[in-house]
């Protein structure tokens, strides 16, 4: 790590996106347990997610312009601009409101599209490949350790408070972001010539589709979030089995962040030893015998351990995957392949809140999580399959970066 933090622009890089990250651990969750509180219903608490993904349809339009625009810049005025959007929540005062809460969730989904893809792309011009899992790894770490407090600040001020002032904090975070990373210095690649805006549009989705590694890893991974989406849905009706209030979810995702926060720390050393694939697959067993545990929990206090366990199983599958999807990706492609992973993996997500808002009225949510846990396990065993060649340590450099099939 303190090799990564000698490269020049990454450590203000890491604290702008880290300031940013705090503002989101305290909001995310408050903005469905607002909509819960106002109406009551967890099924409309559930539909407030399912907002947040929806902009990921519209990823690969976004994905072009990341691509054509200075990656640093996106990242400054996407952080201003997300400031702006959150503030309409001053507004909120009852269950007449609720669509106000659903409007800035769209657009906080907006910001989970465009961000990330520039900030893929910016880490590629500051950072040696080689350094991509330890900056993967870090970020990953900072950010769902904040778990461990965020969620229950955020829950904690909503509760005394009001919502509206976890609005001007969040906002305050997203500010003093794109103030620090303004301050980085870092010549960008230029843009190569420009296609007609279809291929520019498809450029990423192609990429994808003509790597064989990147397209068997995505269809795994995009079966198991057709069923993780269903944890945001059935949150609440868990903690009404346990005679928990809905801020009691906090303490829930909080000890997925004790969990996270090992996970992270292990993640890029797991991916040295074993490979990024390898480590994928590791982190989708682990969210699968999280949800089992949860699921057969006889009292609160396992449903927590239960957490926990779900917590470390997510840095490993998503830190491993990015950092294959980086090291893979050529630089003047890695914005529209960003969104393009982004929609390939929101579409089932999204489908997979809007069922679960459904579900949560017809199932109970013991049967909900053995639903998730099975077709979690379906998912990692369609990488193996159709992976059984790559399961080793890591891929060598020319494999890496060429994005070319073995």
């Amino acid at each position: 790590m303190r090799k990564l933090f000698a490269q020049p622009g990454f450590p203000r890089l890491f604290a702008g996106l880290s300031t940013s990250m705090l503002g989101d651990s305290v909001m995310l969750l408050v903005l469905s347990m607002w909509v819960k509180t106002l109406t009551g219903s967890n099924a409309l608490a559930g539909l407030t997610f399912f907002f947040m993904v929806l902009p990921a349809l519209g990823a690969p339009l976004l994905g072009v312009w990341v691509d054509r625009l200075p990656r640093k810049a996106i990242l400054v005025w996407g952080n201003f601009a997300s400031a702006a959007a959150v503030l309409p929540l001053v507004l909120v005062r009852d269950a007449n409101d609720v669509w106000l809460i659903w409007v800035v969730a769209f657009l906080y989904g907006v910001s989970f599209v465009v961000l990330p893809a520039a900030l893929n792309g910016l880490l590629k011009e500051l950072l040696p490949d080689e350094l991509l899992v330890d900056a993967n790894s870090s970020l990953a770490t900072i950010k769902e350790g904040y778990r461990l407090f965020g969620p229950l600040v955020g829950a904690a001020i909503f509760a005394t408070a009001g919502g509206w002032l976890v609005a001007v904090i969040d906002a305050t975070t997203f500010a003093l972001a794109g103030l620090l990373i303004a301050t980085i210095k870092v010549t960008e690649t230029p843009a190569p010539v420009k296609n007609t805006f279809r291929e520019d549009v498809l450029g990423g989705v192609r990429f994808l589709f003509g790597d064989r590694v990147l397209r068997h890893v995505l269809a795994g991974l995009a079966i198991s979030i057709l069923v993780i989406g269903f944890f945001e849905s059935s949150i609440y009706a868990l903690m009404d089995a346990f005679g928990k209030p809905p801020t009691y979810s906090g303490v829930f995702v909080t000890c997925q962040g004790v969990g996270a926060i090992i996970g992270g720390l292990t993640a890029s050393r797991a991916v040295r030893r074993l490979g990024e694939i390898a480590v994928c697959l590791v982190g989708l067993v682990a969210l699968a015998a999280a949800t089992i545990v949860c699921a057969a929990a006889p009292t609160i206090i396992v449903v927590l351990i239960g957490a926990g366990i779900c917590g470390l199983g997510l840095p490993w599958t998503f830190v491993s995957f990015t950092t294959l999807m980086q090291r893979r990706s050529p630089g003047h492609l890695i914005g529209r392949v960003s969104t393009a992973v982004e929609v390939l993996l929101s579409t089932p997500q999204a489908i997979s809140l809007a069922l679960g808002s459904l579900l949560v009225s017809l199932l109970s949510y013991r049967q909900i999580f053995v639903i998730i846990a099975t077709v979690i396990l379906l998912g990692a065993l369609q990488i193996v399959l159709t992976l059984r060649d790559q399961l080793r340590p890591d891929l060598t450099p020319a494999e890496s970066i060429s994005g070319v099939d073995p």
